[in-house]
């Protein structure tokens, strides 16, 4: 029997393997670093991690359930900390002996009934035969770059191929983006740059990392509000808490709180109300060292850092196979394939307070599909249905999220889970009536 193939060893790819092992489903796992943590092992040349990298929501709202993070790791976890959080998940699930590490994919295709897939080992290329193939390669690697409007002279560089402040020591710095990366390094820049200048093309919802002394993501939620409604409180508790983003000077968002990511960061404004930081708008014209914003406003820069995210990127099959449509591929529950019933796509999935768990639900489900399929269980076929005629439809929960691309593949989390948690319910109950029918045929015996 072929294995199904993983692709990627970070966090999905884990979890994946994991759940793949508790149902005893034949995998092999494929990564081109040296070790397990994806995006979390800055030593990874495909990490876009940066040193004072920390994660934005908390380690209690963000760890596996099964395995919880060590009590002396810090309420929002560094890099580092998470980087051996999953070498010790990997550890404890033996999914380090499943894995081939320096091995890059660089090509999948369809091979008769199954998938073939071809790797680059140190120069030499391999072939590998498979079942299926869950791609599990992240969201986060390949950057968004912009087209400025003229020529700059000054360094220009993207958010991922940053590192350390010492990036910035002495230059007149100019920052495009206000995403949480953007504030990220425009606080670190603070501390190194001769000015920092950040340019804000649209309104973003600032969110503090602490409330009273408690992590912020995890209040509320004890009486469960209508979506509008808690749109409306939570923004009225914002603001009373933090402001208006015009108190900084930055333009306020246009849209509802949650429709699209907010920056959480405590930091950001403080550095803005000091003077450390500078608002500007968007870019006008680019001439040599010398910006234009359309404020009619000039600045002269040494760098520019693009703070502009990422695009989806599976370079290694072809966009058909994946069903993509527009910005991002069109599957059932951000994974499963209308076109193709043994590809997968894991971890193409965002909402707020998802974290890890979330995405460790997704791969149950996948990997109960793939045991009860393997059984020719009539709960597999009633997915398979399910998928075909579903499959265009977003878990939104009515939420109007930003037509943006990082927006493409952005879910509402209860609407997410609660449909995760009816198929898991649905494919477990084949699963308990064949283990009890094997149990009866025992106790016969």
């Amino acid at each position: 029997m072929l294995p199904y193939a993983i692709i990627g060893a970070g966090p999905m790819g884990l979890c994946t393997a994991r759940r793949l092992s508790q149902y005893q489903i034949l995998w092999i796992g494929f990564e081109s670093h040296t070790d397990v943590g994806g995006l979390w092992d800055i030593d990874n040349p495909t990490s876009t991690m940066y040193h004072s990298a920390h994660l934005i929501s908390s380690k209690t709202m963000t760890e596996f359930h099964e395995f919880p993070m060590d009590s002396e790791v810090p309420t929002y976890p560094a890099h580092h900390h998470l980087k051996a959080y999953f070498q010790a998940y990997a550890r404890r699930f033996g999914l380090y002996e499943h894995f081939r590490f320096n091995h890059s994919v660089i090509d999948i295709q369809r091979h008769d009934d199954h998938w073939r897939i071809t790797t680059s080992v140190n120069g030499e290329t391999q072939t590998h035969d498979v079942a299926g193939v869950l791609l599990a390669n992240g969201t986060l690697h390949h950057p968004n770059r912009v087209e400025l409007p003229g020529e700059f002279t000054g360094k220009q560089m993207h958010a991922a191929e940053y590192k350390s402040p010492s990036e910035f020591k002495d230059k007149r710095v100019l920052i495009i983006g206000c995403g949480n990366s953007g504030c990220d390094i425009a606080v670190d820049a603070v501390h190194q740059a001769a000015s920092v200048d950040m340019s804000v093309r649209r309104g973003y919802y600032f969110l503090p990392k602490f409330i009273k002394g408690r992590p912020t993501d995890t209040l509320g939620g004890k009486i469960r509000l209508p979506k509008r409604l808690k749109q409306l409180v939570d923004g009225w508790l914002i603001r009373m808490i933090i402001g208006k983003p015009s108190d900084y000077g930055l333009p306020d968002p246009d849209y509802r709180l949650y429709e699209s990511h907010p920056v959480i960061n405590s930091i950001f404004l403080h550095y803005i109300g000091h003077g450390d930081i500078n608002p500007q708008p968007d870019i006008q014209a680019v001439n040599g060292q010398t910006v234009t914003f359309s404020n009619g406003q000039t600045g002269e820069y040494d760098l520019i850092l693009e703070a502009t995210g990422y695009k989806l990127n599976y370079p290694f099959i072809a966009p058909e196979a994946l069903n993509w449509q527009g910005f991002a591929p069109q599957l059932y529950l951000n994974v499963f394939n209308p076109m193709h019933n043994d590809i997968y796509v894991m971890g193409m999935v965002e909402a707020a307070g998802l974290g890890w768990q979330g995405r460790d639900d997704q791969a149950h489900l996948v990997a109960l599909y793939l045991r009860q399929k393997l059984d020719d269980k009539a709960s597999a076929r009633a997915l398979d249905n399910t998928i075909q005629q579903q499959f265009q439809q977003r878990a939104v929960g009515g939420m109007d999220y930003l037509p943006l691309e990082r927006m493409a593949y952005y879910v509402d989390k209860q609407t997410y889970l609660s449909q995760l948690h009816q198929h898991i319910r649905e494919l477990s109950a084949d699963l308990e009536a064949d283990l009890a029918t094997r149990i009866r045929e025992a106790n016969a015996c």
